[in-house]
């Protein structure tokens, strides 16, 4: 099984092994996560946010072992006594690639095209060839349905026409 095939908590068993393939996934996997998060949400400048990244990727590498399942039910201990930022910074990534996953198409594409990949409103209506307004509600629907996914609300149904 390649790195690519492995689930989350097997590539972490994986790097936590040694092996430099999973960990190369591992990185590709959360690093536009990470990045978004650094501007979309911190909105560092492009400078900052490639420090962020580096920092929050060596911290990872080196606590390994600390990563936390990444299971259903609650954690039973803290990581670092819930001080460490940058862990914390991860799994609010890994949780983000939860939702979008659990979401499905069209709204995990949507919504990892606008804040993940920077595009425009525009830029997505074009190569989608959809209206610009659609584009905009469908955004705003799948952004409320990817919220009740992270707070465990969600019915597993979704708005008219957004599934």
């Amino acid at each position: 099984m390649t790195a690519a095939n492995l689930t989350d908590a097997q590539l972490v068993a994986r790097c936590r092994a040694g092996d430099e393939q999973a960990w190369a996934e591992l990185v590709e996997r959360f690093s536009r996560y990470v990045y978004a998060i650094a501007i979309q949400g911190f909105r560092l400048s492009e400078a900052d946010a490639e420090d962020v990244f580096q920092e929050v990727f060596a911290r990872t590498y080196e606590r390994l072992d600390k990563l936390r399942n990444r299971a259903r039910v609650e954690p039973t201990e803290e990581v670092d006594g819930g001080k460490d930022e940058t862990l914390a910074e991860l799994d609010l990534a890994l949780t983000v690639r939860e939702a979008l996953a659990a979401v499905g198409e069209p709204c995990s594409d949507l919504l990892d095209r606008f804040f993940t990949r920077d595009e425009s409103y525009k830029t997505i209506s074009e190569r989608l060839e959809i209206p610009p307004g659609t584009i905009a509600s469908r955004i705003s629907r799948c952004l409320v349905k990817l919220r009740g996914q992270i707070e465990g609300r969600n019915d597993g149904g979704g708005p008219s026409g957004v599934r």
